[in-house]
Order: structure tokens, then sequence, then C-alpha cells
């Protein structure tokens, strides 16, 4: 079987890489997650809370990678759980602000020690200079139009 010139061998697809690498970050994540029955769409919107402050819900689907109309279901259920508090904006009625609960900072809390540990496995394996530079450029590769 002869590949293609024009195409790469699966181990070297861009998008097949990407999502290797994803697996290989989130596996650990989402055993911590499952181990306190938490999503990681959740815990993708606690940390943007944690770290924004109240904002707009169109900030969180940015920031948290999450569609708008699944965001929306997402925070009703957070809500209901006491993680999240939602307001009309003053401003602007169309608009919902968010921002996190004292429940939802401890469920931040309580995890960040393991959340820590996996970064600095993750760390201590690649070397500070080589995972700053595969952010730069994954950073880079955000600005790429196609």
């Amino acid at each position: 079987m002869t590949q293609d010139s024009q195409t790469k061998s699966t181990s070297r697809a861009l998008p097949i890489a990407l999502l290797r690498a994803r697996e290989t970050v989130m596996a650990p994540i989402r055993d911590m997650l499952q181990d306190i029955h938490l999503t990681e769409q959740k815990w993708r919107i606690l940390r943007v809370l944690h770290e924004m402050g109240e904002v707009e819900q169109s900030t969180i689907s940015k920031e948290a990678c999450l569609l708008l109309p699944s965001l929306t279901r997402i925070l009703r259920t957070m809500e209901a759980d006491g993680q999240i508090a939602r307001r009309q904006d003053t401003d602007d009625k169309r608009r919902t602000k968010v921002k996190i609960t004292d429940a939802g900072r401890q469920i931040l809390e309580a995890n960040l020690g393991t959340s820590l540990a996996i970064y600095t496995t993750i760390e201590e394996q690649m070397g500070q200079d080589k995972l700053d530079q595969l952010l730069d450029l994954l950073e880079e590769l955000q600005a790429v139009k196609v």
C-alpha cells in the first residue's frame, strides 16, 4: 500500500495528533472529575468563572469552548446545584450575567491539589520550556485562518 504524497499518515495528521494529545491530558482529569461527579464542561465553566469573575454567557461560551445552546442548558443545572448564580444584566435586559458561588468555588478548591498534580506531572515530563513553547504554538494555531 502506498501513501499518496499529498496525504500525511494518521500519526502526523494535525487533527489526529491534537486529539491524541488532548486524550493524554484529559484522561487523568476525567478520572478526577468522575470521582467528584462533575463533567468536563462544568469544570471548565467553574474555572472560567473563578478566573474572570461575573461575566456574560457569551464570554463563558468562548472561554470554555462550549456552544451557547449547550452552555445555557448546563448553566441551568449548575444553578440548580448551587454552583453558579445568574442574573439579568441591568444595562441590557437581553443579556445574562453569571458568577461562581461559594459552593462552586469550594469544588475548585477541593480539587486544586489533584489538578495541579496532573499539570506538574506533564510539566516534569516535558519540561517547562517545551510546555511553554507548546502553549505558544497552540495559541498561534488558534489564530490561523483556514
